[in-house]
């Protein structure tokens, strides 16, 4: 078993994982509220009612995901990657009782409130990856569209989690790359954490048992698959759309949305809702 403190120290892929594998990873407290609610009405709550709720944050997702995916039955060969899939395998009770939502995100990190308020934002962007994937993928007719959102949603699961239990090295991270723009991402996380999230992320995958499909969802490497692309313009869009529509990056964002759909740029900024005023 390693300790936090440990992980921290020893600065490797490995005992981050340990760690992780142990930790009660904490949800957003909106979260806990609204299951709370319905597990009070456990009785008439189904598998898309609870899904509702889950996939607005996406530690829940990894959350569902990762245990739907450790206790499958015997007769289940499929890897589960749809969270209301997951949930009507384990049923709405085992879903209760199993999956504790006690620690919240909020309380974590009560006393890091710029790290708090960069992982509620890196939250809001994943959401809404999510759903940008979603809405390609039906444009697309792509039948199991559930499985790019998810994918989409969890593109930087490794970062959100490393928020909650190392703030103060992720904080240092962010503020590097605000004083030098031209840091790349990967070369600051080796120096601060000893590792790069990407590599983190795949191990986490393996180490949780998370489908494969996910890793592969997320592989830059498979870009020139239309699902793979999907997902990675997804991300792309939420991120420079984080903070309006004003990202000198989204026309080309729009260019090649519209390649992806075979439609033209008009067609691509209404469908990802934007402003009709904004050029």
């Amino acid at each position: 078993m390693v300790t936090l403190t440990e992980a921290r120290a020893n600065r490797t892929v490995k005992d981050w994982v340990a760690f992780l594998k142990q930790a009660d990873t904490p949800v957003l407290r909106q979260t806990a509220r609204e299951l709370a609610q319905l597990r009070e009405r456990e009785e008439e709550t189904g598998a898309r009612d609870i899904t509702r709720v889950v996939i607005n944050d996406p530690l829940m997702v990894f959350k569902v995901l990762t245990y739907a995916n450790n206790h499958r039955s015997r007769h289940q060969l499929q890897d589960l990657v749809q969270v209301e899939q997951a949930l009507m395998m384990m049923g709405s009770s085992t879903f209760f009782e199993q999956i504790p939502t006690e620690r919240h995100v909020e309380d974590v990190l009560n006393q890091h409130v710029p790290a708090l308020i960069d992982l509620l934002k890196l939250m809001v962007r994943a959401h809404r990856a999510g759903y940008f994937a979603a809405e390609f993928a039906a444009h697309l007719m792509d039948l199991h569209a559930e499985e790019v959102r998810v994918a989409a949603s969890l593109y930087d699961f490794a970062e959100m989690l490393m928020w909650c239990f190392y703030p103060e090295a992720m904080d240092e991270i962010s503020q590097r790359q605000s004083a030098d723009k031209t840091l790349r991402s990967r070369v600051v996380q080796q120096e601060v954490l000893g590792f790069r999230l990407l590599d983190l992320q795949a191990e986490l995958v393996r180490a949780f048992n998370l489908p494969a499909l996910l890793n592969d969802l997320m592989d830059e490497q498979r870009a020139h698959l239309p699902r793979v692309r999907n997902v990675q313009l997804a991300v792309n869009l939420a991120r420079h759309s984080a903070d309006g529509w004003d990202n000198a990056a989204l026309p080309d964002d729009y260019k090649d949305i519209a390649q992806l759909l075979h439609v033209d740029v008009d067609r691509v900024r209404h469908i990802v809702g934007v402003p009709q005023s904004r050029s």
